[in-house]
């Protein structure tokens, strides 16, 4: 019991926090709930006040720390090509998911005008390249540091961090620097969670008053979706990986010891929390040490599939939320793409996931940011989940890899 508080306590109070700001929206009078969006409000204007400056840091300390560049470059290519391709599947299925089961009915944007400050906008005829240059850059440095151009940011702390760690030495101080201070705003998000249950209850308490049960539903509704997911994904698409590692030899051995790696991800909800047993678990199988002790490590900063499928779900709800077009191919490509940035890339990256929620919203939204709470949400309520098949899913690219750089007779081959 004292495990499961351990693990899972924050998680729960956030979690009655946000039902008991619901049941407040349906009970009371709509007048009398709004009179507690200043304290919603507060919440989420920290949230926006820090999340420029984790960006710059947290990226740029990311890559001028990174004492592996070299180590990377050796990696075996092996390891790449399977983190890339099963994340992919992860999204598709994933989009292809939702497009059978909607996570939320589209609702009338009018309804959440008092709720979040809606900027006009203008649409302009923009070339097609001039449209990428904008999207990865701005024209002066001030415009960096807004939360609607959280990729510009991005793409420029990625160059200051790399160039940081180019000039190896003389670089150091400054990546020092950067480490620090990441660690600070850290902490720092970790003191603003602490008002997190108030912030999150009465942020939902007036989103209730204005939408309407519709909202409730849609969380239920997504959290049906993901387990629906992610049973497909763990106990159909990780067997057929295993079939294709070695053949039904490799699912029998995958079945056997997957088991220990997978309760560890159920009741930690820590995919670095799995690193010890998933490594121990992949050896069990037959995977070559090297191996094992390269992809549990690697997969876990960045491969993460249960992250993927949640990026999906994530600009889906409020595609659908706010009436938004997503029937053409570039919307579903859209789709998929920034789904697989954020569940892979933002993964590796301290406090990834705040920043990968933003960035849905700047790419998307960018004049909805407001709804920053009502994505960190579907974090919360999809935890568990996630985190067995971000785990899992290192585990089975493992035999993947031990396939492509050991030949189809590994497993036959360790048994004798």
């Amino acid at each position: 019991m004292k495990g499961i508080l351990k693990s899972y306590g924050f998680t729960l109070v956030l979690l009655f926090s946000i039902i008991l700001g619901g049941i407040i929206g349906f009970v009371f009078d709509k007048e009398d709930v709004m009179k507690l969006q200043p304290l919603g409000d507060l919440f989420l204007n920290v949230l926006f006040m820090i999340i420029v400056p984790m960006v710059f840091f947290s990226v740029s300390s990311a890559l001028a720390n990174m004492s592996g560049l070299k180590r990377f470059g050796k990696i075996m290519g092996a390891i790449f090509a399977v983190f890339l391709v099963t994340s992919i599947v992860a999204a598709i299925i994933a989009f292809i998911a939702t497009r059978f089961f909607l996570p939320v009915e589209p609702a009338n944007i009018d309804a959440l005008k008092g709720l979040m400050q809606t900027a006009e906008t203008t649409t302009e005829n923009v070339p097609f390249l001039q449209r990428i240059v904008q999207m990865f850059t701005v024209t002066d440095f001030s415009e960096l540091l807004t939360r609607q151009h959280i990729l510009q940011l991005i793409v420029f702390s990625v160059l200051f961090g790399t160039a940081t760690a180019f000039i190896g030495e003389k670089g150091k101080p400054v990546a020092d620097f950067l480490k620090s201070v990441t660690e600070v705003l850290m902490k720092l998000i970790s003191i603003i969670m602490w008002y997190a249950p108030i912030g999150l209850g009465c942020y939902f308490a007036t989103i209730i008053a204005s939408l309407g049960s519709q909202i409730a539903e849609g969380y239920a509704r997504s959290f049906v979706l993901y387990l629906v997911i992610a049973a497909i994904m763990y106990f159909g698409l990780f067997t057929f990986y295993a079939y294709l590692s070695g053949g039904k030899a490799a699912v029998s051995t995958y079945w056997k010891h997957v088991v220990s790696p997978s309760v560890a991800a159920i009741s930690t909800c820590s995919s670095a929390a799995c690193i010890p047993l998933n490594i121990e678990a992949t050896k069990k199988m037959g995977v070559p040490y090297d191996i094992a002790d390269t992809v549990i490590p690697l997969g876990t900063n960045i491969h993460k599939d249960g992250s993927v499928v949640g990026g999906v779900l994530k600009i889906v709800f409020l595609f659908a939320l706010f009436g938004k077009d997503m029937d053409s191919i570039s919307s579903w490509l859209a789709i998929v793409a920034v789904a697989f940035f954020v569940g892979v890339v933002m993964g590796a990256i301290p406090g990834g996931g705040a920043i990968g929620e933003t960035l849905i919203l700047s790419i998307f939204f960018p004049n909805q940011m407001d709804a920053l709470p009502l994505i960190m949400t579907i974090s919360i309520i999809i935890d568990m989940p996630a985190t067995l098949l971000n785990a899992t899913g290192n585990t089975i690219s493992t035999l993947l890899v031990t396939r492509i750089v050991e030949g189809k007779n590994w497993v036959t081959a360790k048994i004798q």
